[in-house]
């Protein structure tokens, strides 16, 4: 599938920077990310501090090294990238974005570029590549469809992703991501939407009244109880957003009858260090693993969110305890599950209204969930029809690799990163989008806003609440209902 170009005015519209010109001369840096104050001294010698650093004690050379002895630069990846086809600009091209840093790399921690360099001078890094590297490693939403068809098998989200944190530790990170994380680690609330306990609970017991009301069945987000099967940590935006999402995961645990828990201790699933920072990834996914633990679960599992699923899949076993670590399940593989096994019933005749699947990088590209939010829609939904391509070659949301969280690029975001994907749902027809990822929830909205597309995002739970089909047993009498609340006598 093949996008057109972005016009003049659209190009302007997209590239605009709302940063003040005096505040772009007192950072020394022209990019359209707010930033935080930084030393702007010297930056070429500490990005290369920082990048021996990261060489030496991580495994980065490893890849660094077969990748500088492929060619990077057959621009094959421009045949799927989504950010080089709205542009045409060649500094858009994948294999160009991912040599801005190889040649640091080859130039600076190489046996011949150090040679080449000394015998011939040149090839230092200066303030300039810096900059570039910092406005071009962000227009990238790391989708990683580029890697599918790059012949040498090089990762260019993996090289965007050490670009970003390497920038990140000299100061250079977008602010709506460095407060986010600051909050997380830092701050009083624990979590990156800064939502404290005792709204938490609020928020459930609401939500927890109107499924009552609604469905006539007592549904529980059951809090701090110790030794289930399960500790749940959705993106900790739903609970301010996405009720219908959580009131989905609540109602499948009360139909399937299996134990689980929100802890008061951490609560969210959301890892923003995957996107920009090794360092604060860990301390994340060591968070969700700590609590866990506190809590006595069995297995961790993540909501309807792409990123913060990858995040604790792949990343928990490396930094918390290897082949001993905390199992980690996405809430669609359990749901999926417990409906193939019978222990979930939904009722074809509720949703009746067009729905399309959107599948989320994060957990698509691995191949890891694909098919079993499908077979759901599918069970339930008559007029379900697929999108192309899907699966592990889907077209991305538009806002992947953190790019959601940076609102004052938001107009690039929904003309040139979700061009593609906008071109997409519109040939679709849907009425429905289904896209369980708390990320691509927030751009798709703005997206399908911003080019008038009509149809509503949900996610998967927000639909398979409104079709589960609850046994007889759990309906809550009417005189029960009169004794628990004496208002209505």
């Amino acid at each position: 599938m093949r996008t057109t170009r972005i016009t003049d005015s659209e190009w302007e519209k997209a590239f605009k920077s709302q940063r003040k010109p005096d505040v772009i001369e007192k950072q020394k840096l022209n990019v359209r990310y707010h930033i935080e104050e930084l030393d702007t001294n010297d930056q070429p010698r500490r990005f290369l501090e920082v990048f021996a650093a990261i060489l030496k004690h991580t495994n980065y050379k490893i890849a660094l090294d077969h990748f500088i002895r492929m060619s990077a630069k057959c621009a094959r990846c421009a045949t799927t990238c989504q950010i080089f086809q709205a542009t045409g600009d060649l500094k858009d091209i994948p294999c160009y974005r991912s040599e801005l840093l190889l040649s640091v790399y080859r130039r600076h921690f190489t046996m011949g570029g150090m040679l080449r360099g000394r015998l011939l001078g040149g090839g230092y890094l200066t303030d300039e590549k810096v900059q570039e590297m910092a406005e071009s490693f962000w227009n990238c939403t790391a989708c990683r469809r580029c890697t599918l068809e790059c012949p040498s098998g090089i990762d260019h989200a993996l090289l965007t992703h050490l670009g970003r944190f390497i920038l990140s530790e000299i100061g250079i990170a977008p602010r709506a991501l460095v407060v986010s994380t600051r909050e997380q680690l830092e701050g009083t609330s624990g979590n990156t939407s800064a939502v404290p306990v005792p709204a938490l609970i609020d928020t459930l017991e609401f939500l927890e009244e109107d499924m009552l009301e609604e469905k006539g069945v007592e549904i529980k987000f059951p809090i701090d109880v110790e030794d289930t099967d399960y500790v749940f940590f959705p993106a900790v935006s739903d609970f301010l957003m996405e009720a219908e999402t959580l009131m989905g995961n609540a109602a499948v645990f009360t139909a399937t009858g299996d134990s689980w828990t929100i802890g008061t201790g951490y609560f969210d699933g959301i890892n923003y260090g995957l996107f920009y920072s090794d360092r604060i990834l860990e301390r994340v996914v060591t968070k969700i693993d700590t609590e866990t633990k506190r809590l006595k679960g069995k297995n961790i599992l993540i909501g309807e969110c792409g990123h913060a699923s990858r995040s604790a899949k792949y990343f928990i076993p490396t930094y918390c305890g290897g082949k001993d670590a905390l199992p980690v399940i996405n809430i669609m593989e359990y749901t999926h599950k417990a409906w193939k096994e019978g222990r979930l019933k939904l009722n074809p005749d509720i949703v009746t209204e067009k729905v399309a699947y959107h599948d989320p990088c994060n957990v698509a590209r691995q191949r890891w969930i694909i098919e079993q939010p499908r077979e759901l829609l599918k069970a339930f939904c008559k007029n379900y029809v697929e999108m192309t391509p899907n699966g592990e070659d889907n077209i991305c949301c538009g806002g992947g690799g953190g790019t959601v969280s940076i609102d004052e690029i938001r107009p690039y975001r929904t003309t040139v990163g979700g061009k593609l994907k906008a071109d997409q749902i519109r040939k679709s027809g849907c009425e429905y989008l289904v896209a369980p990822c708390a990320n691509c929830k927030k751009q798709l909205r703005e997206l399908v806003e911003d080019q008038g597309i009509d149809c509503e995002v949900v996610g998967l739970h927000d639909l398979l609440y409104k079709a589960i089909i609850f046994d007889d047993s759990l309906k809550v009498k009417k005189q029960e209902e009169t004794e628990n609340n004496p208002e209505e006598k």
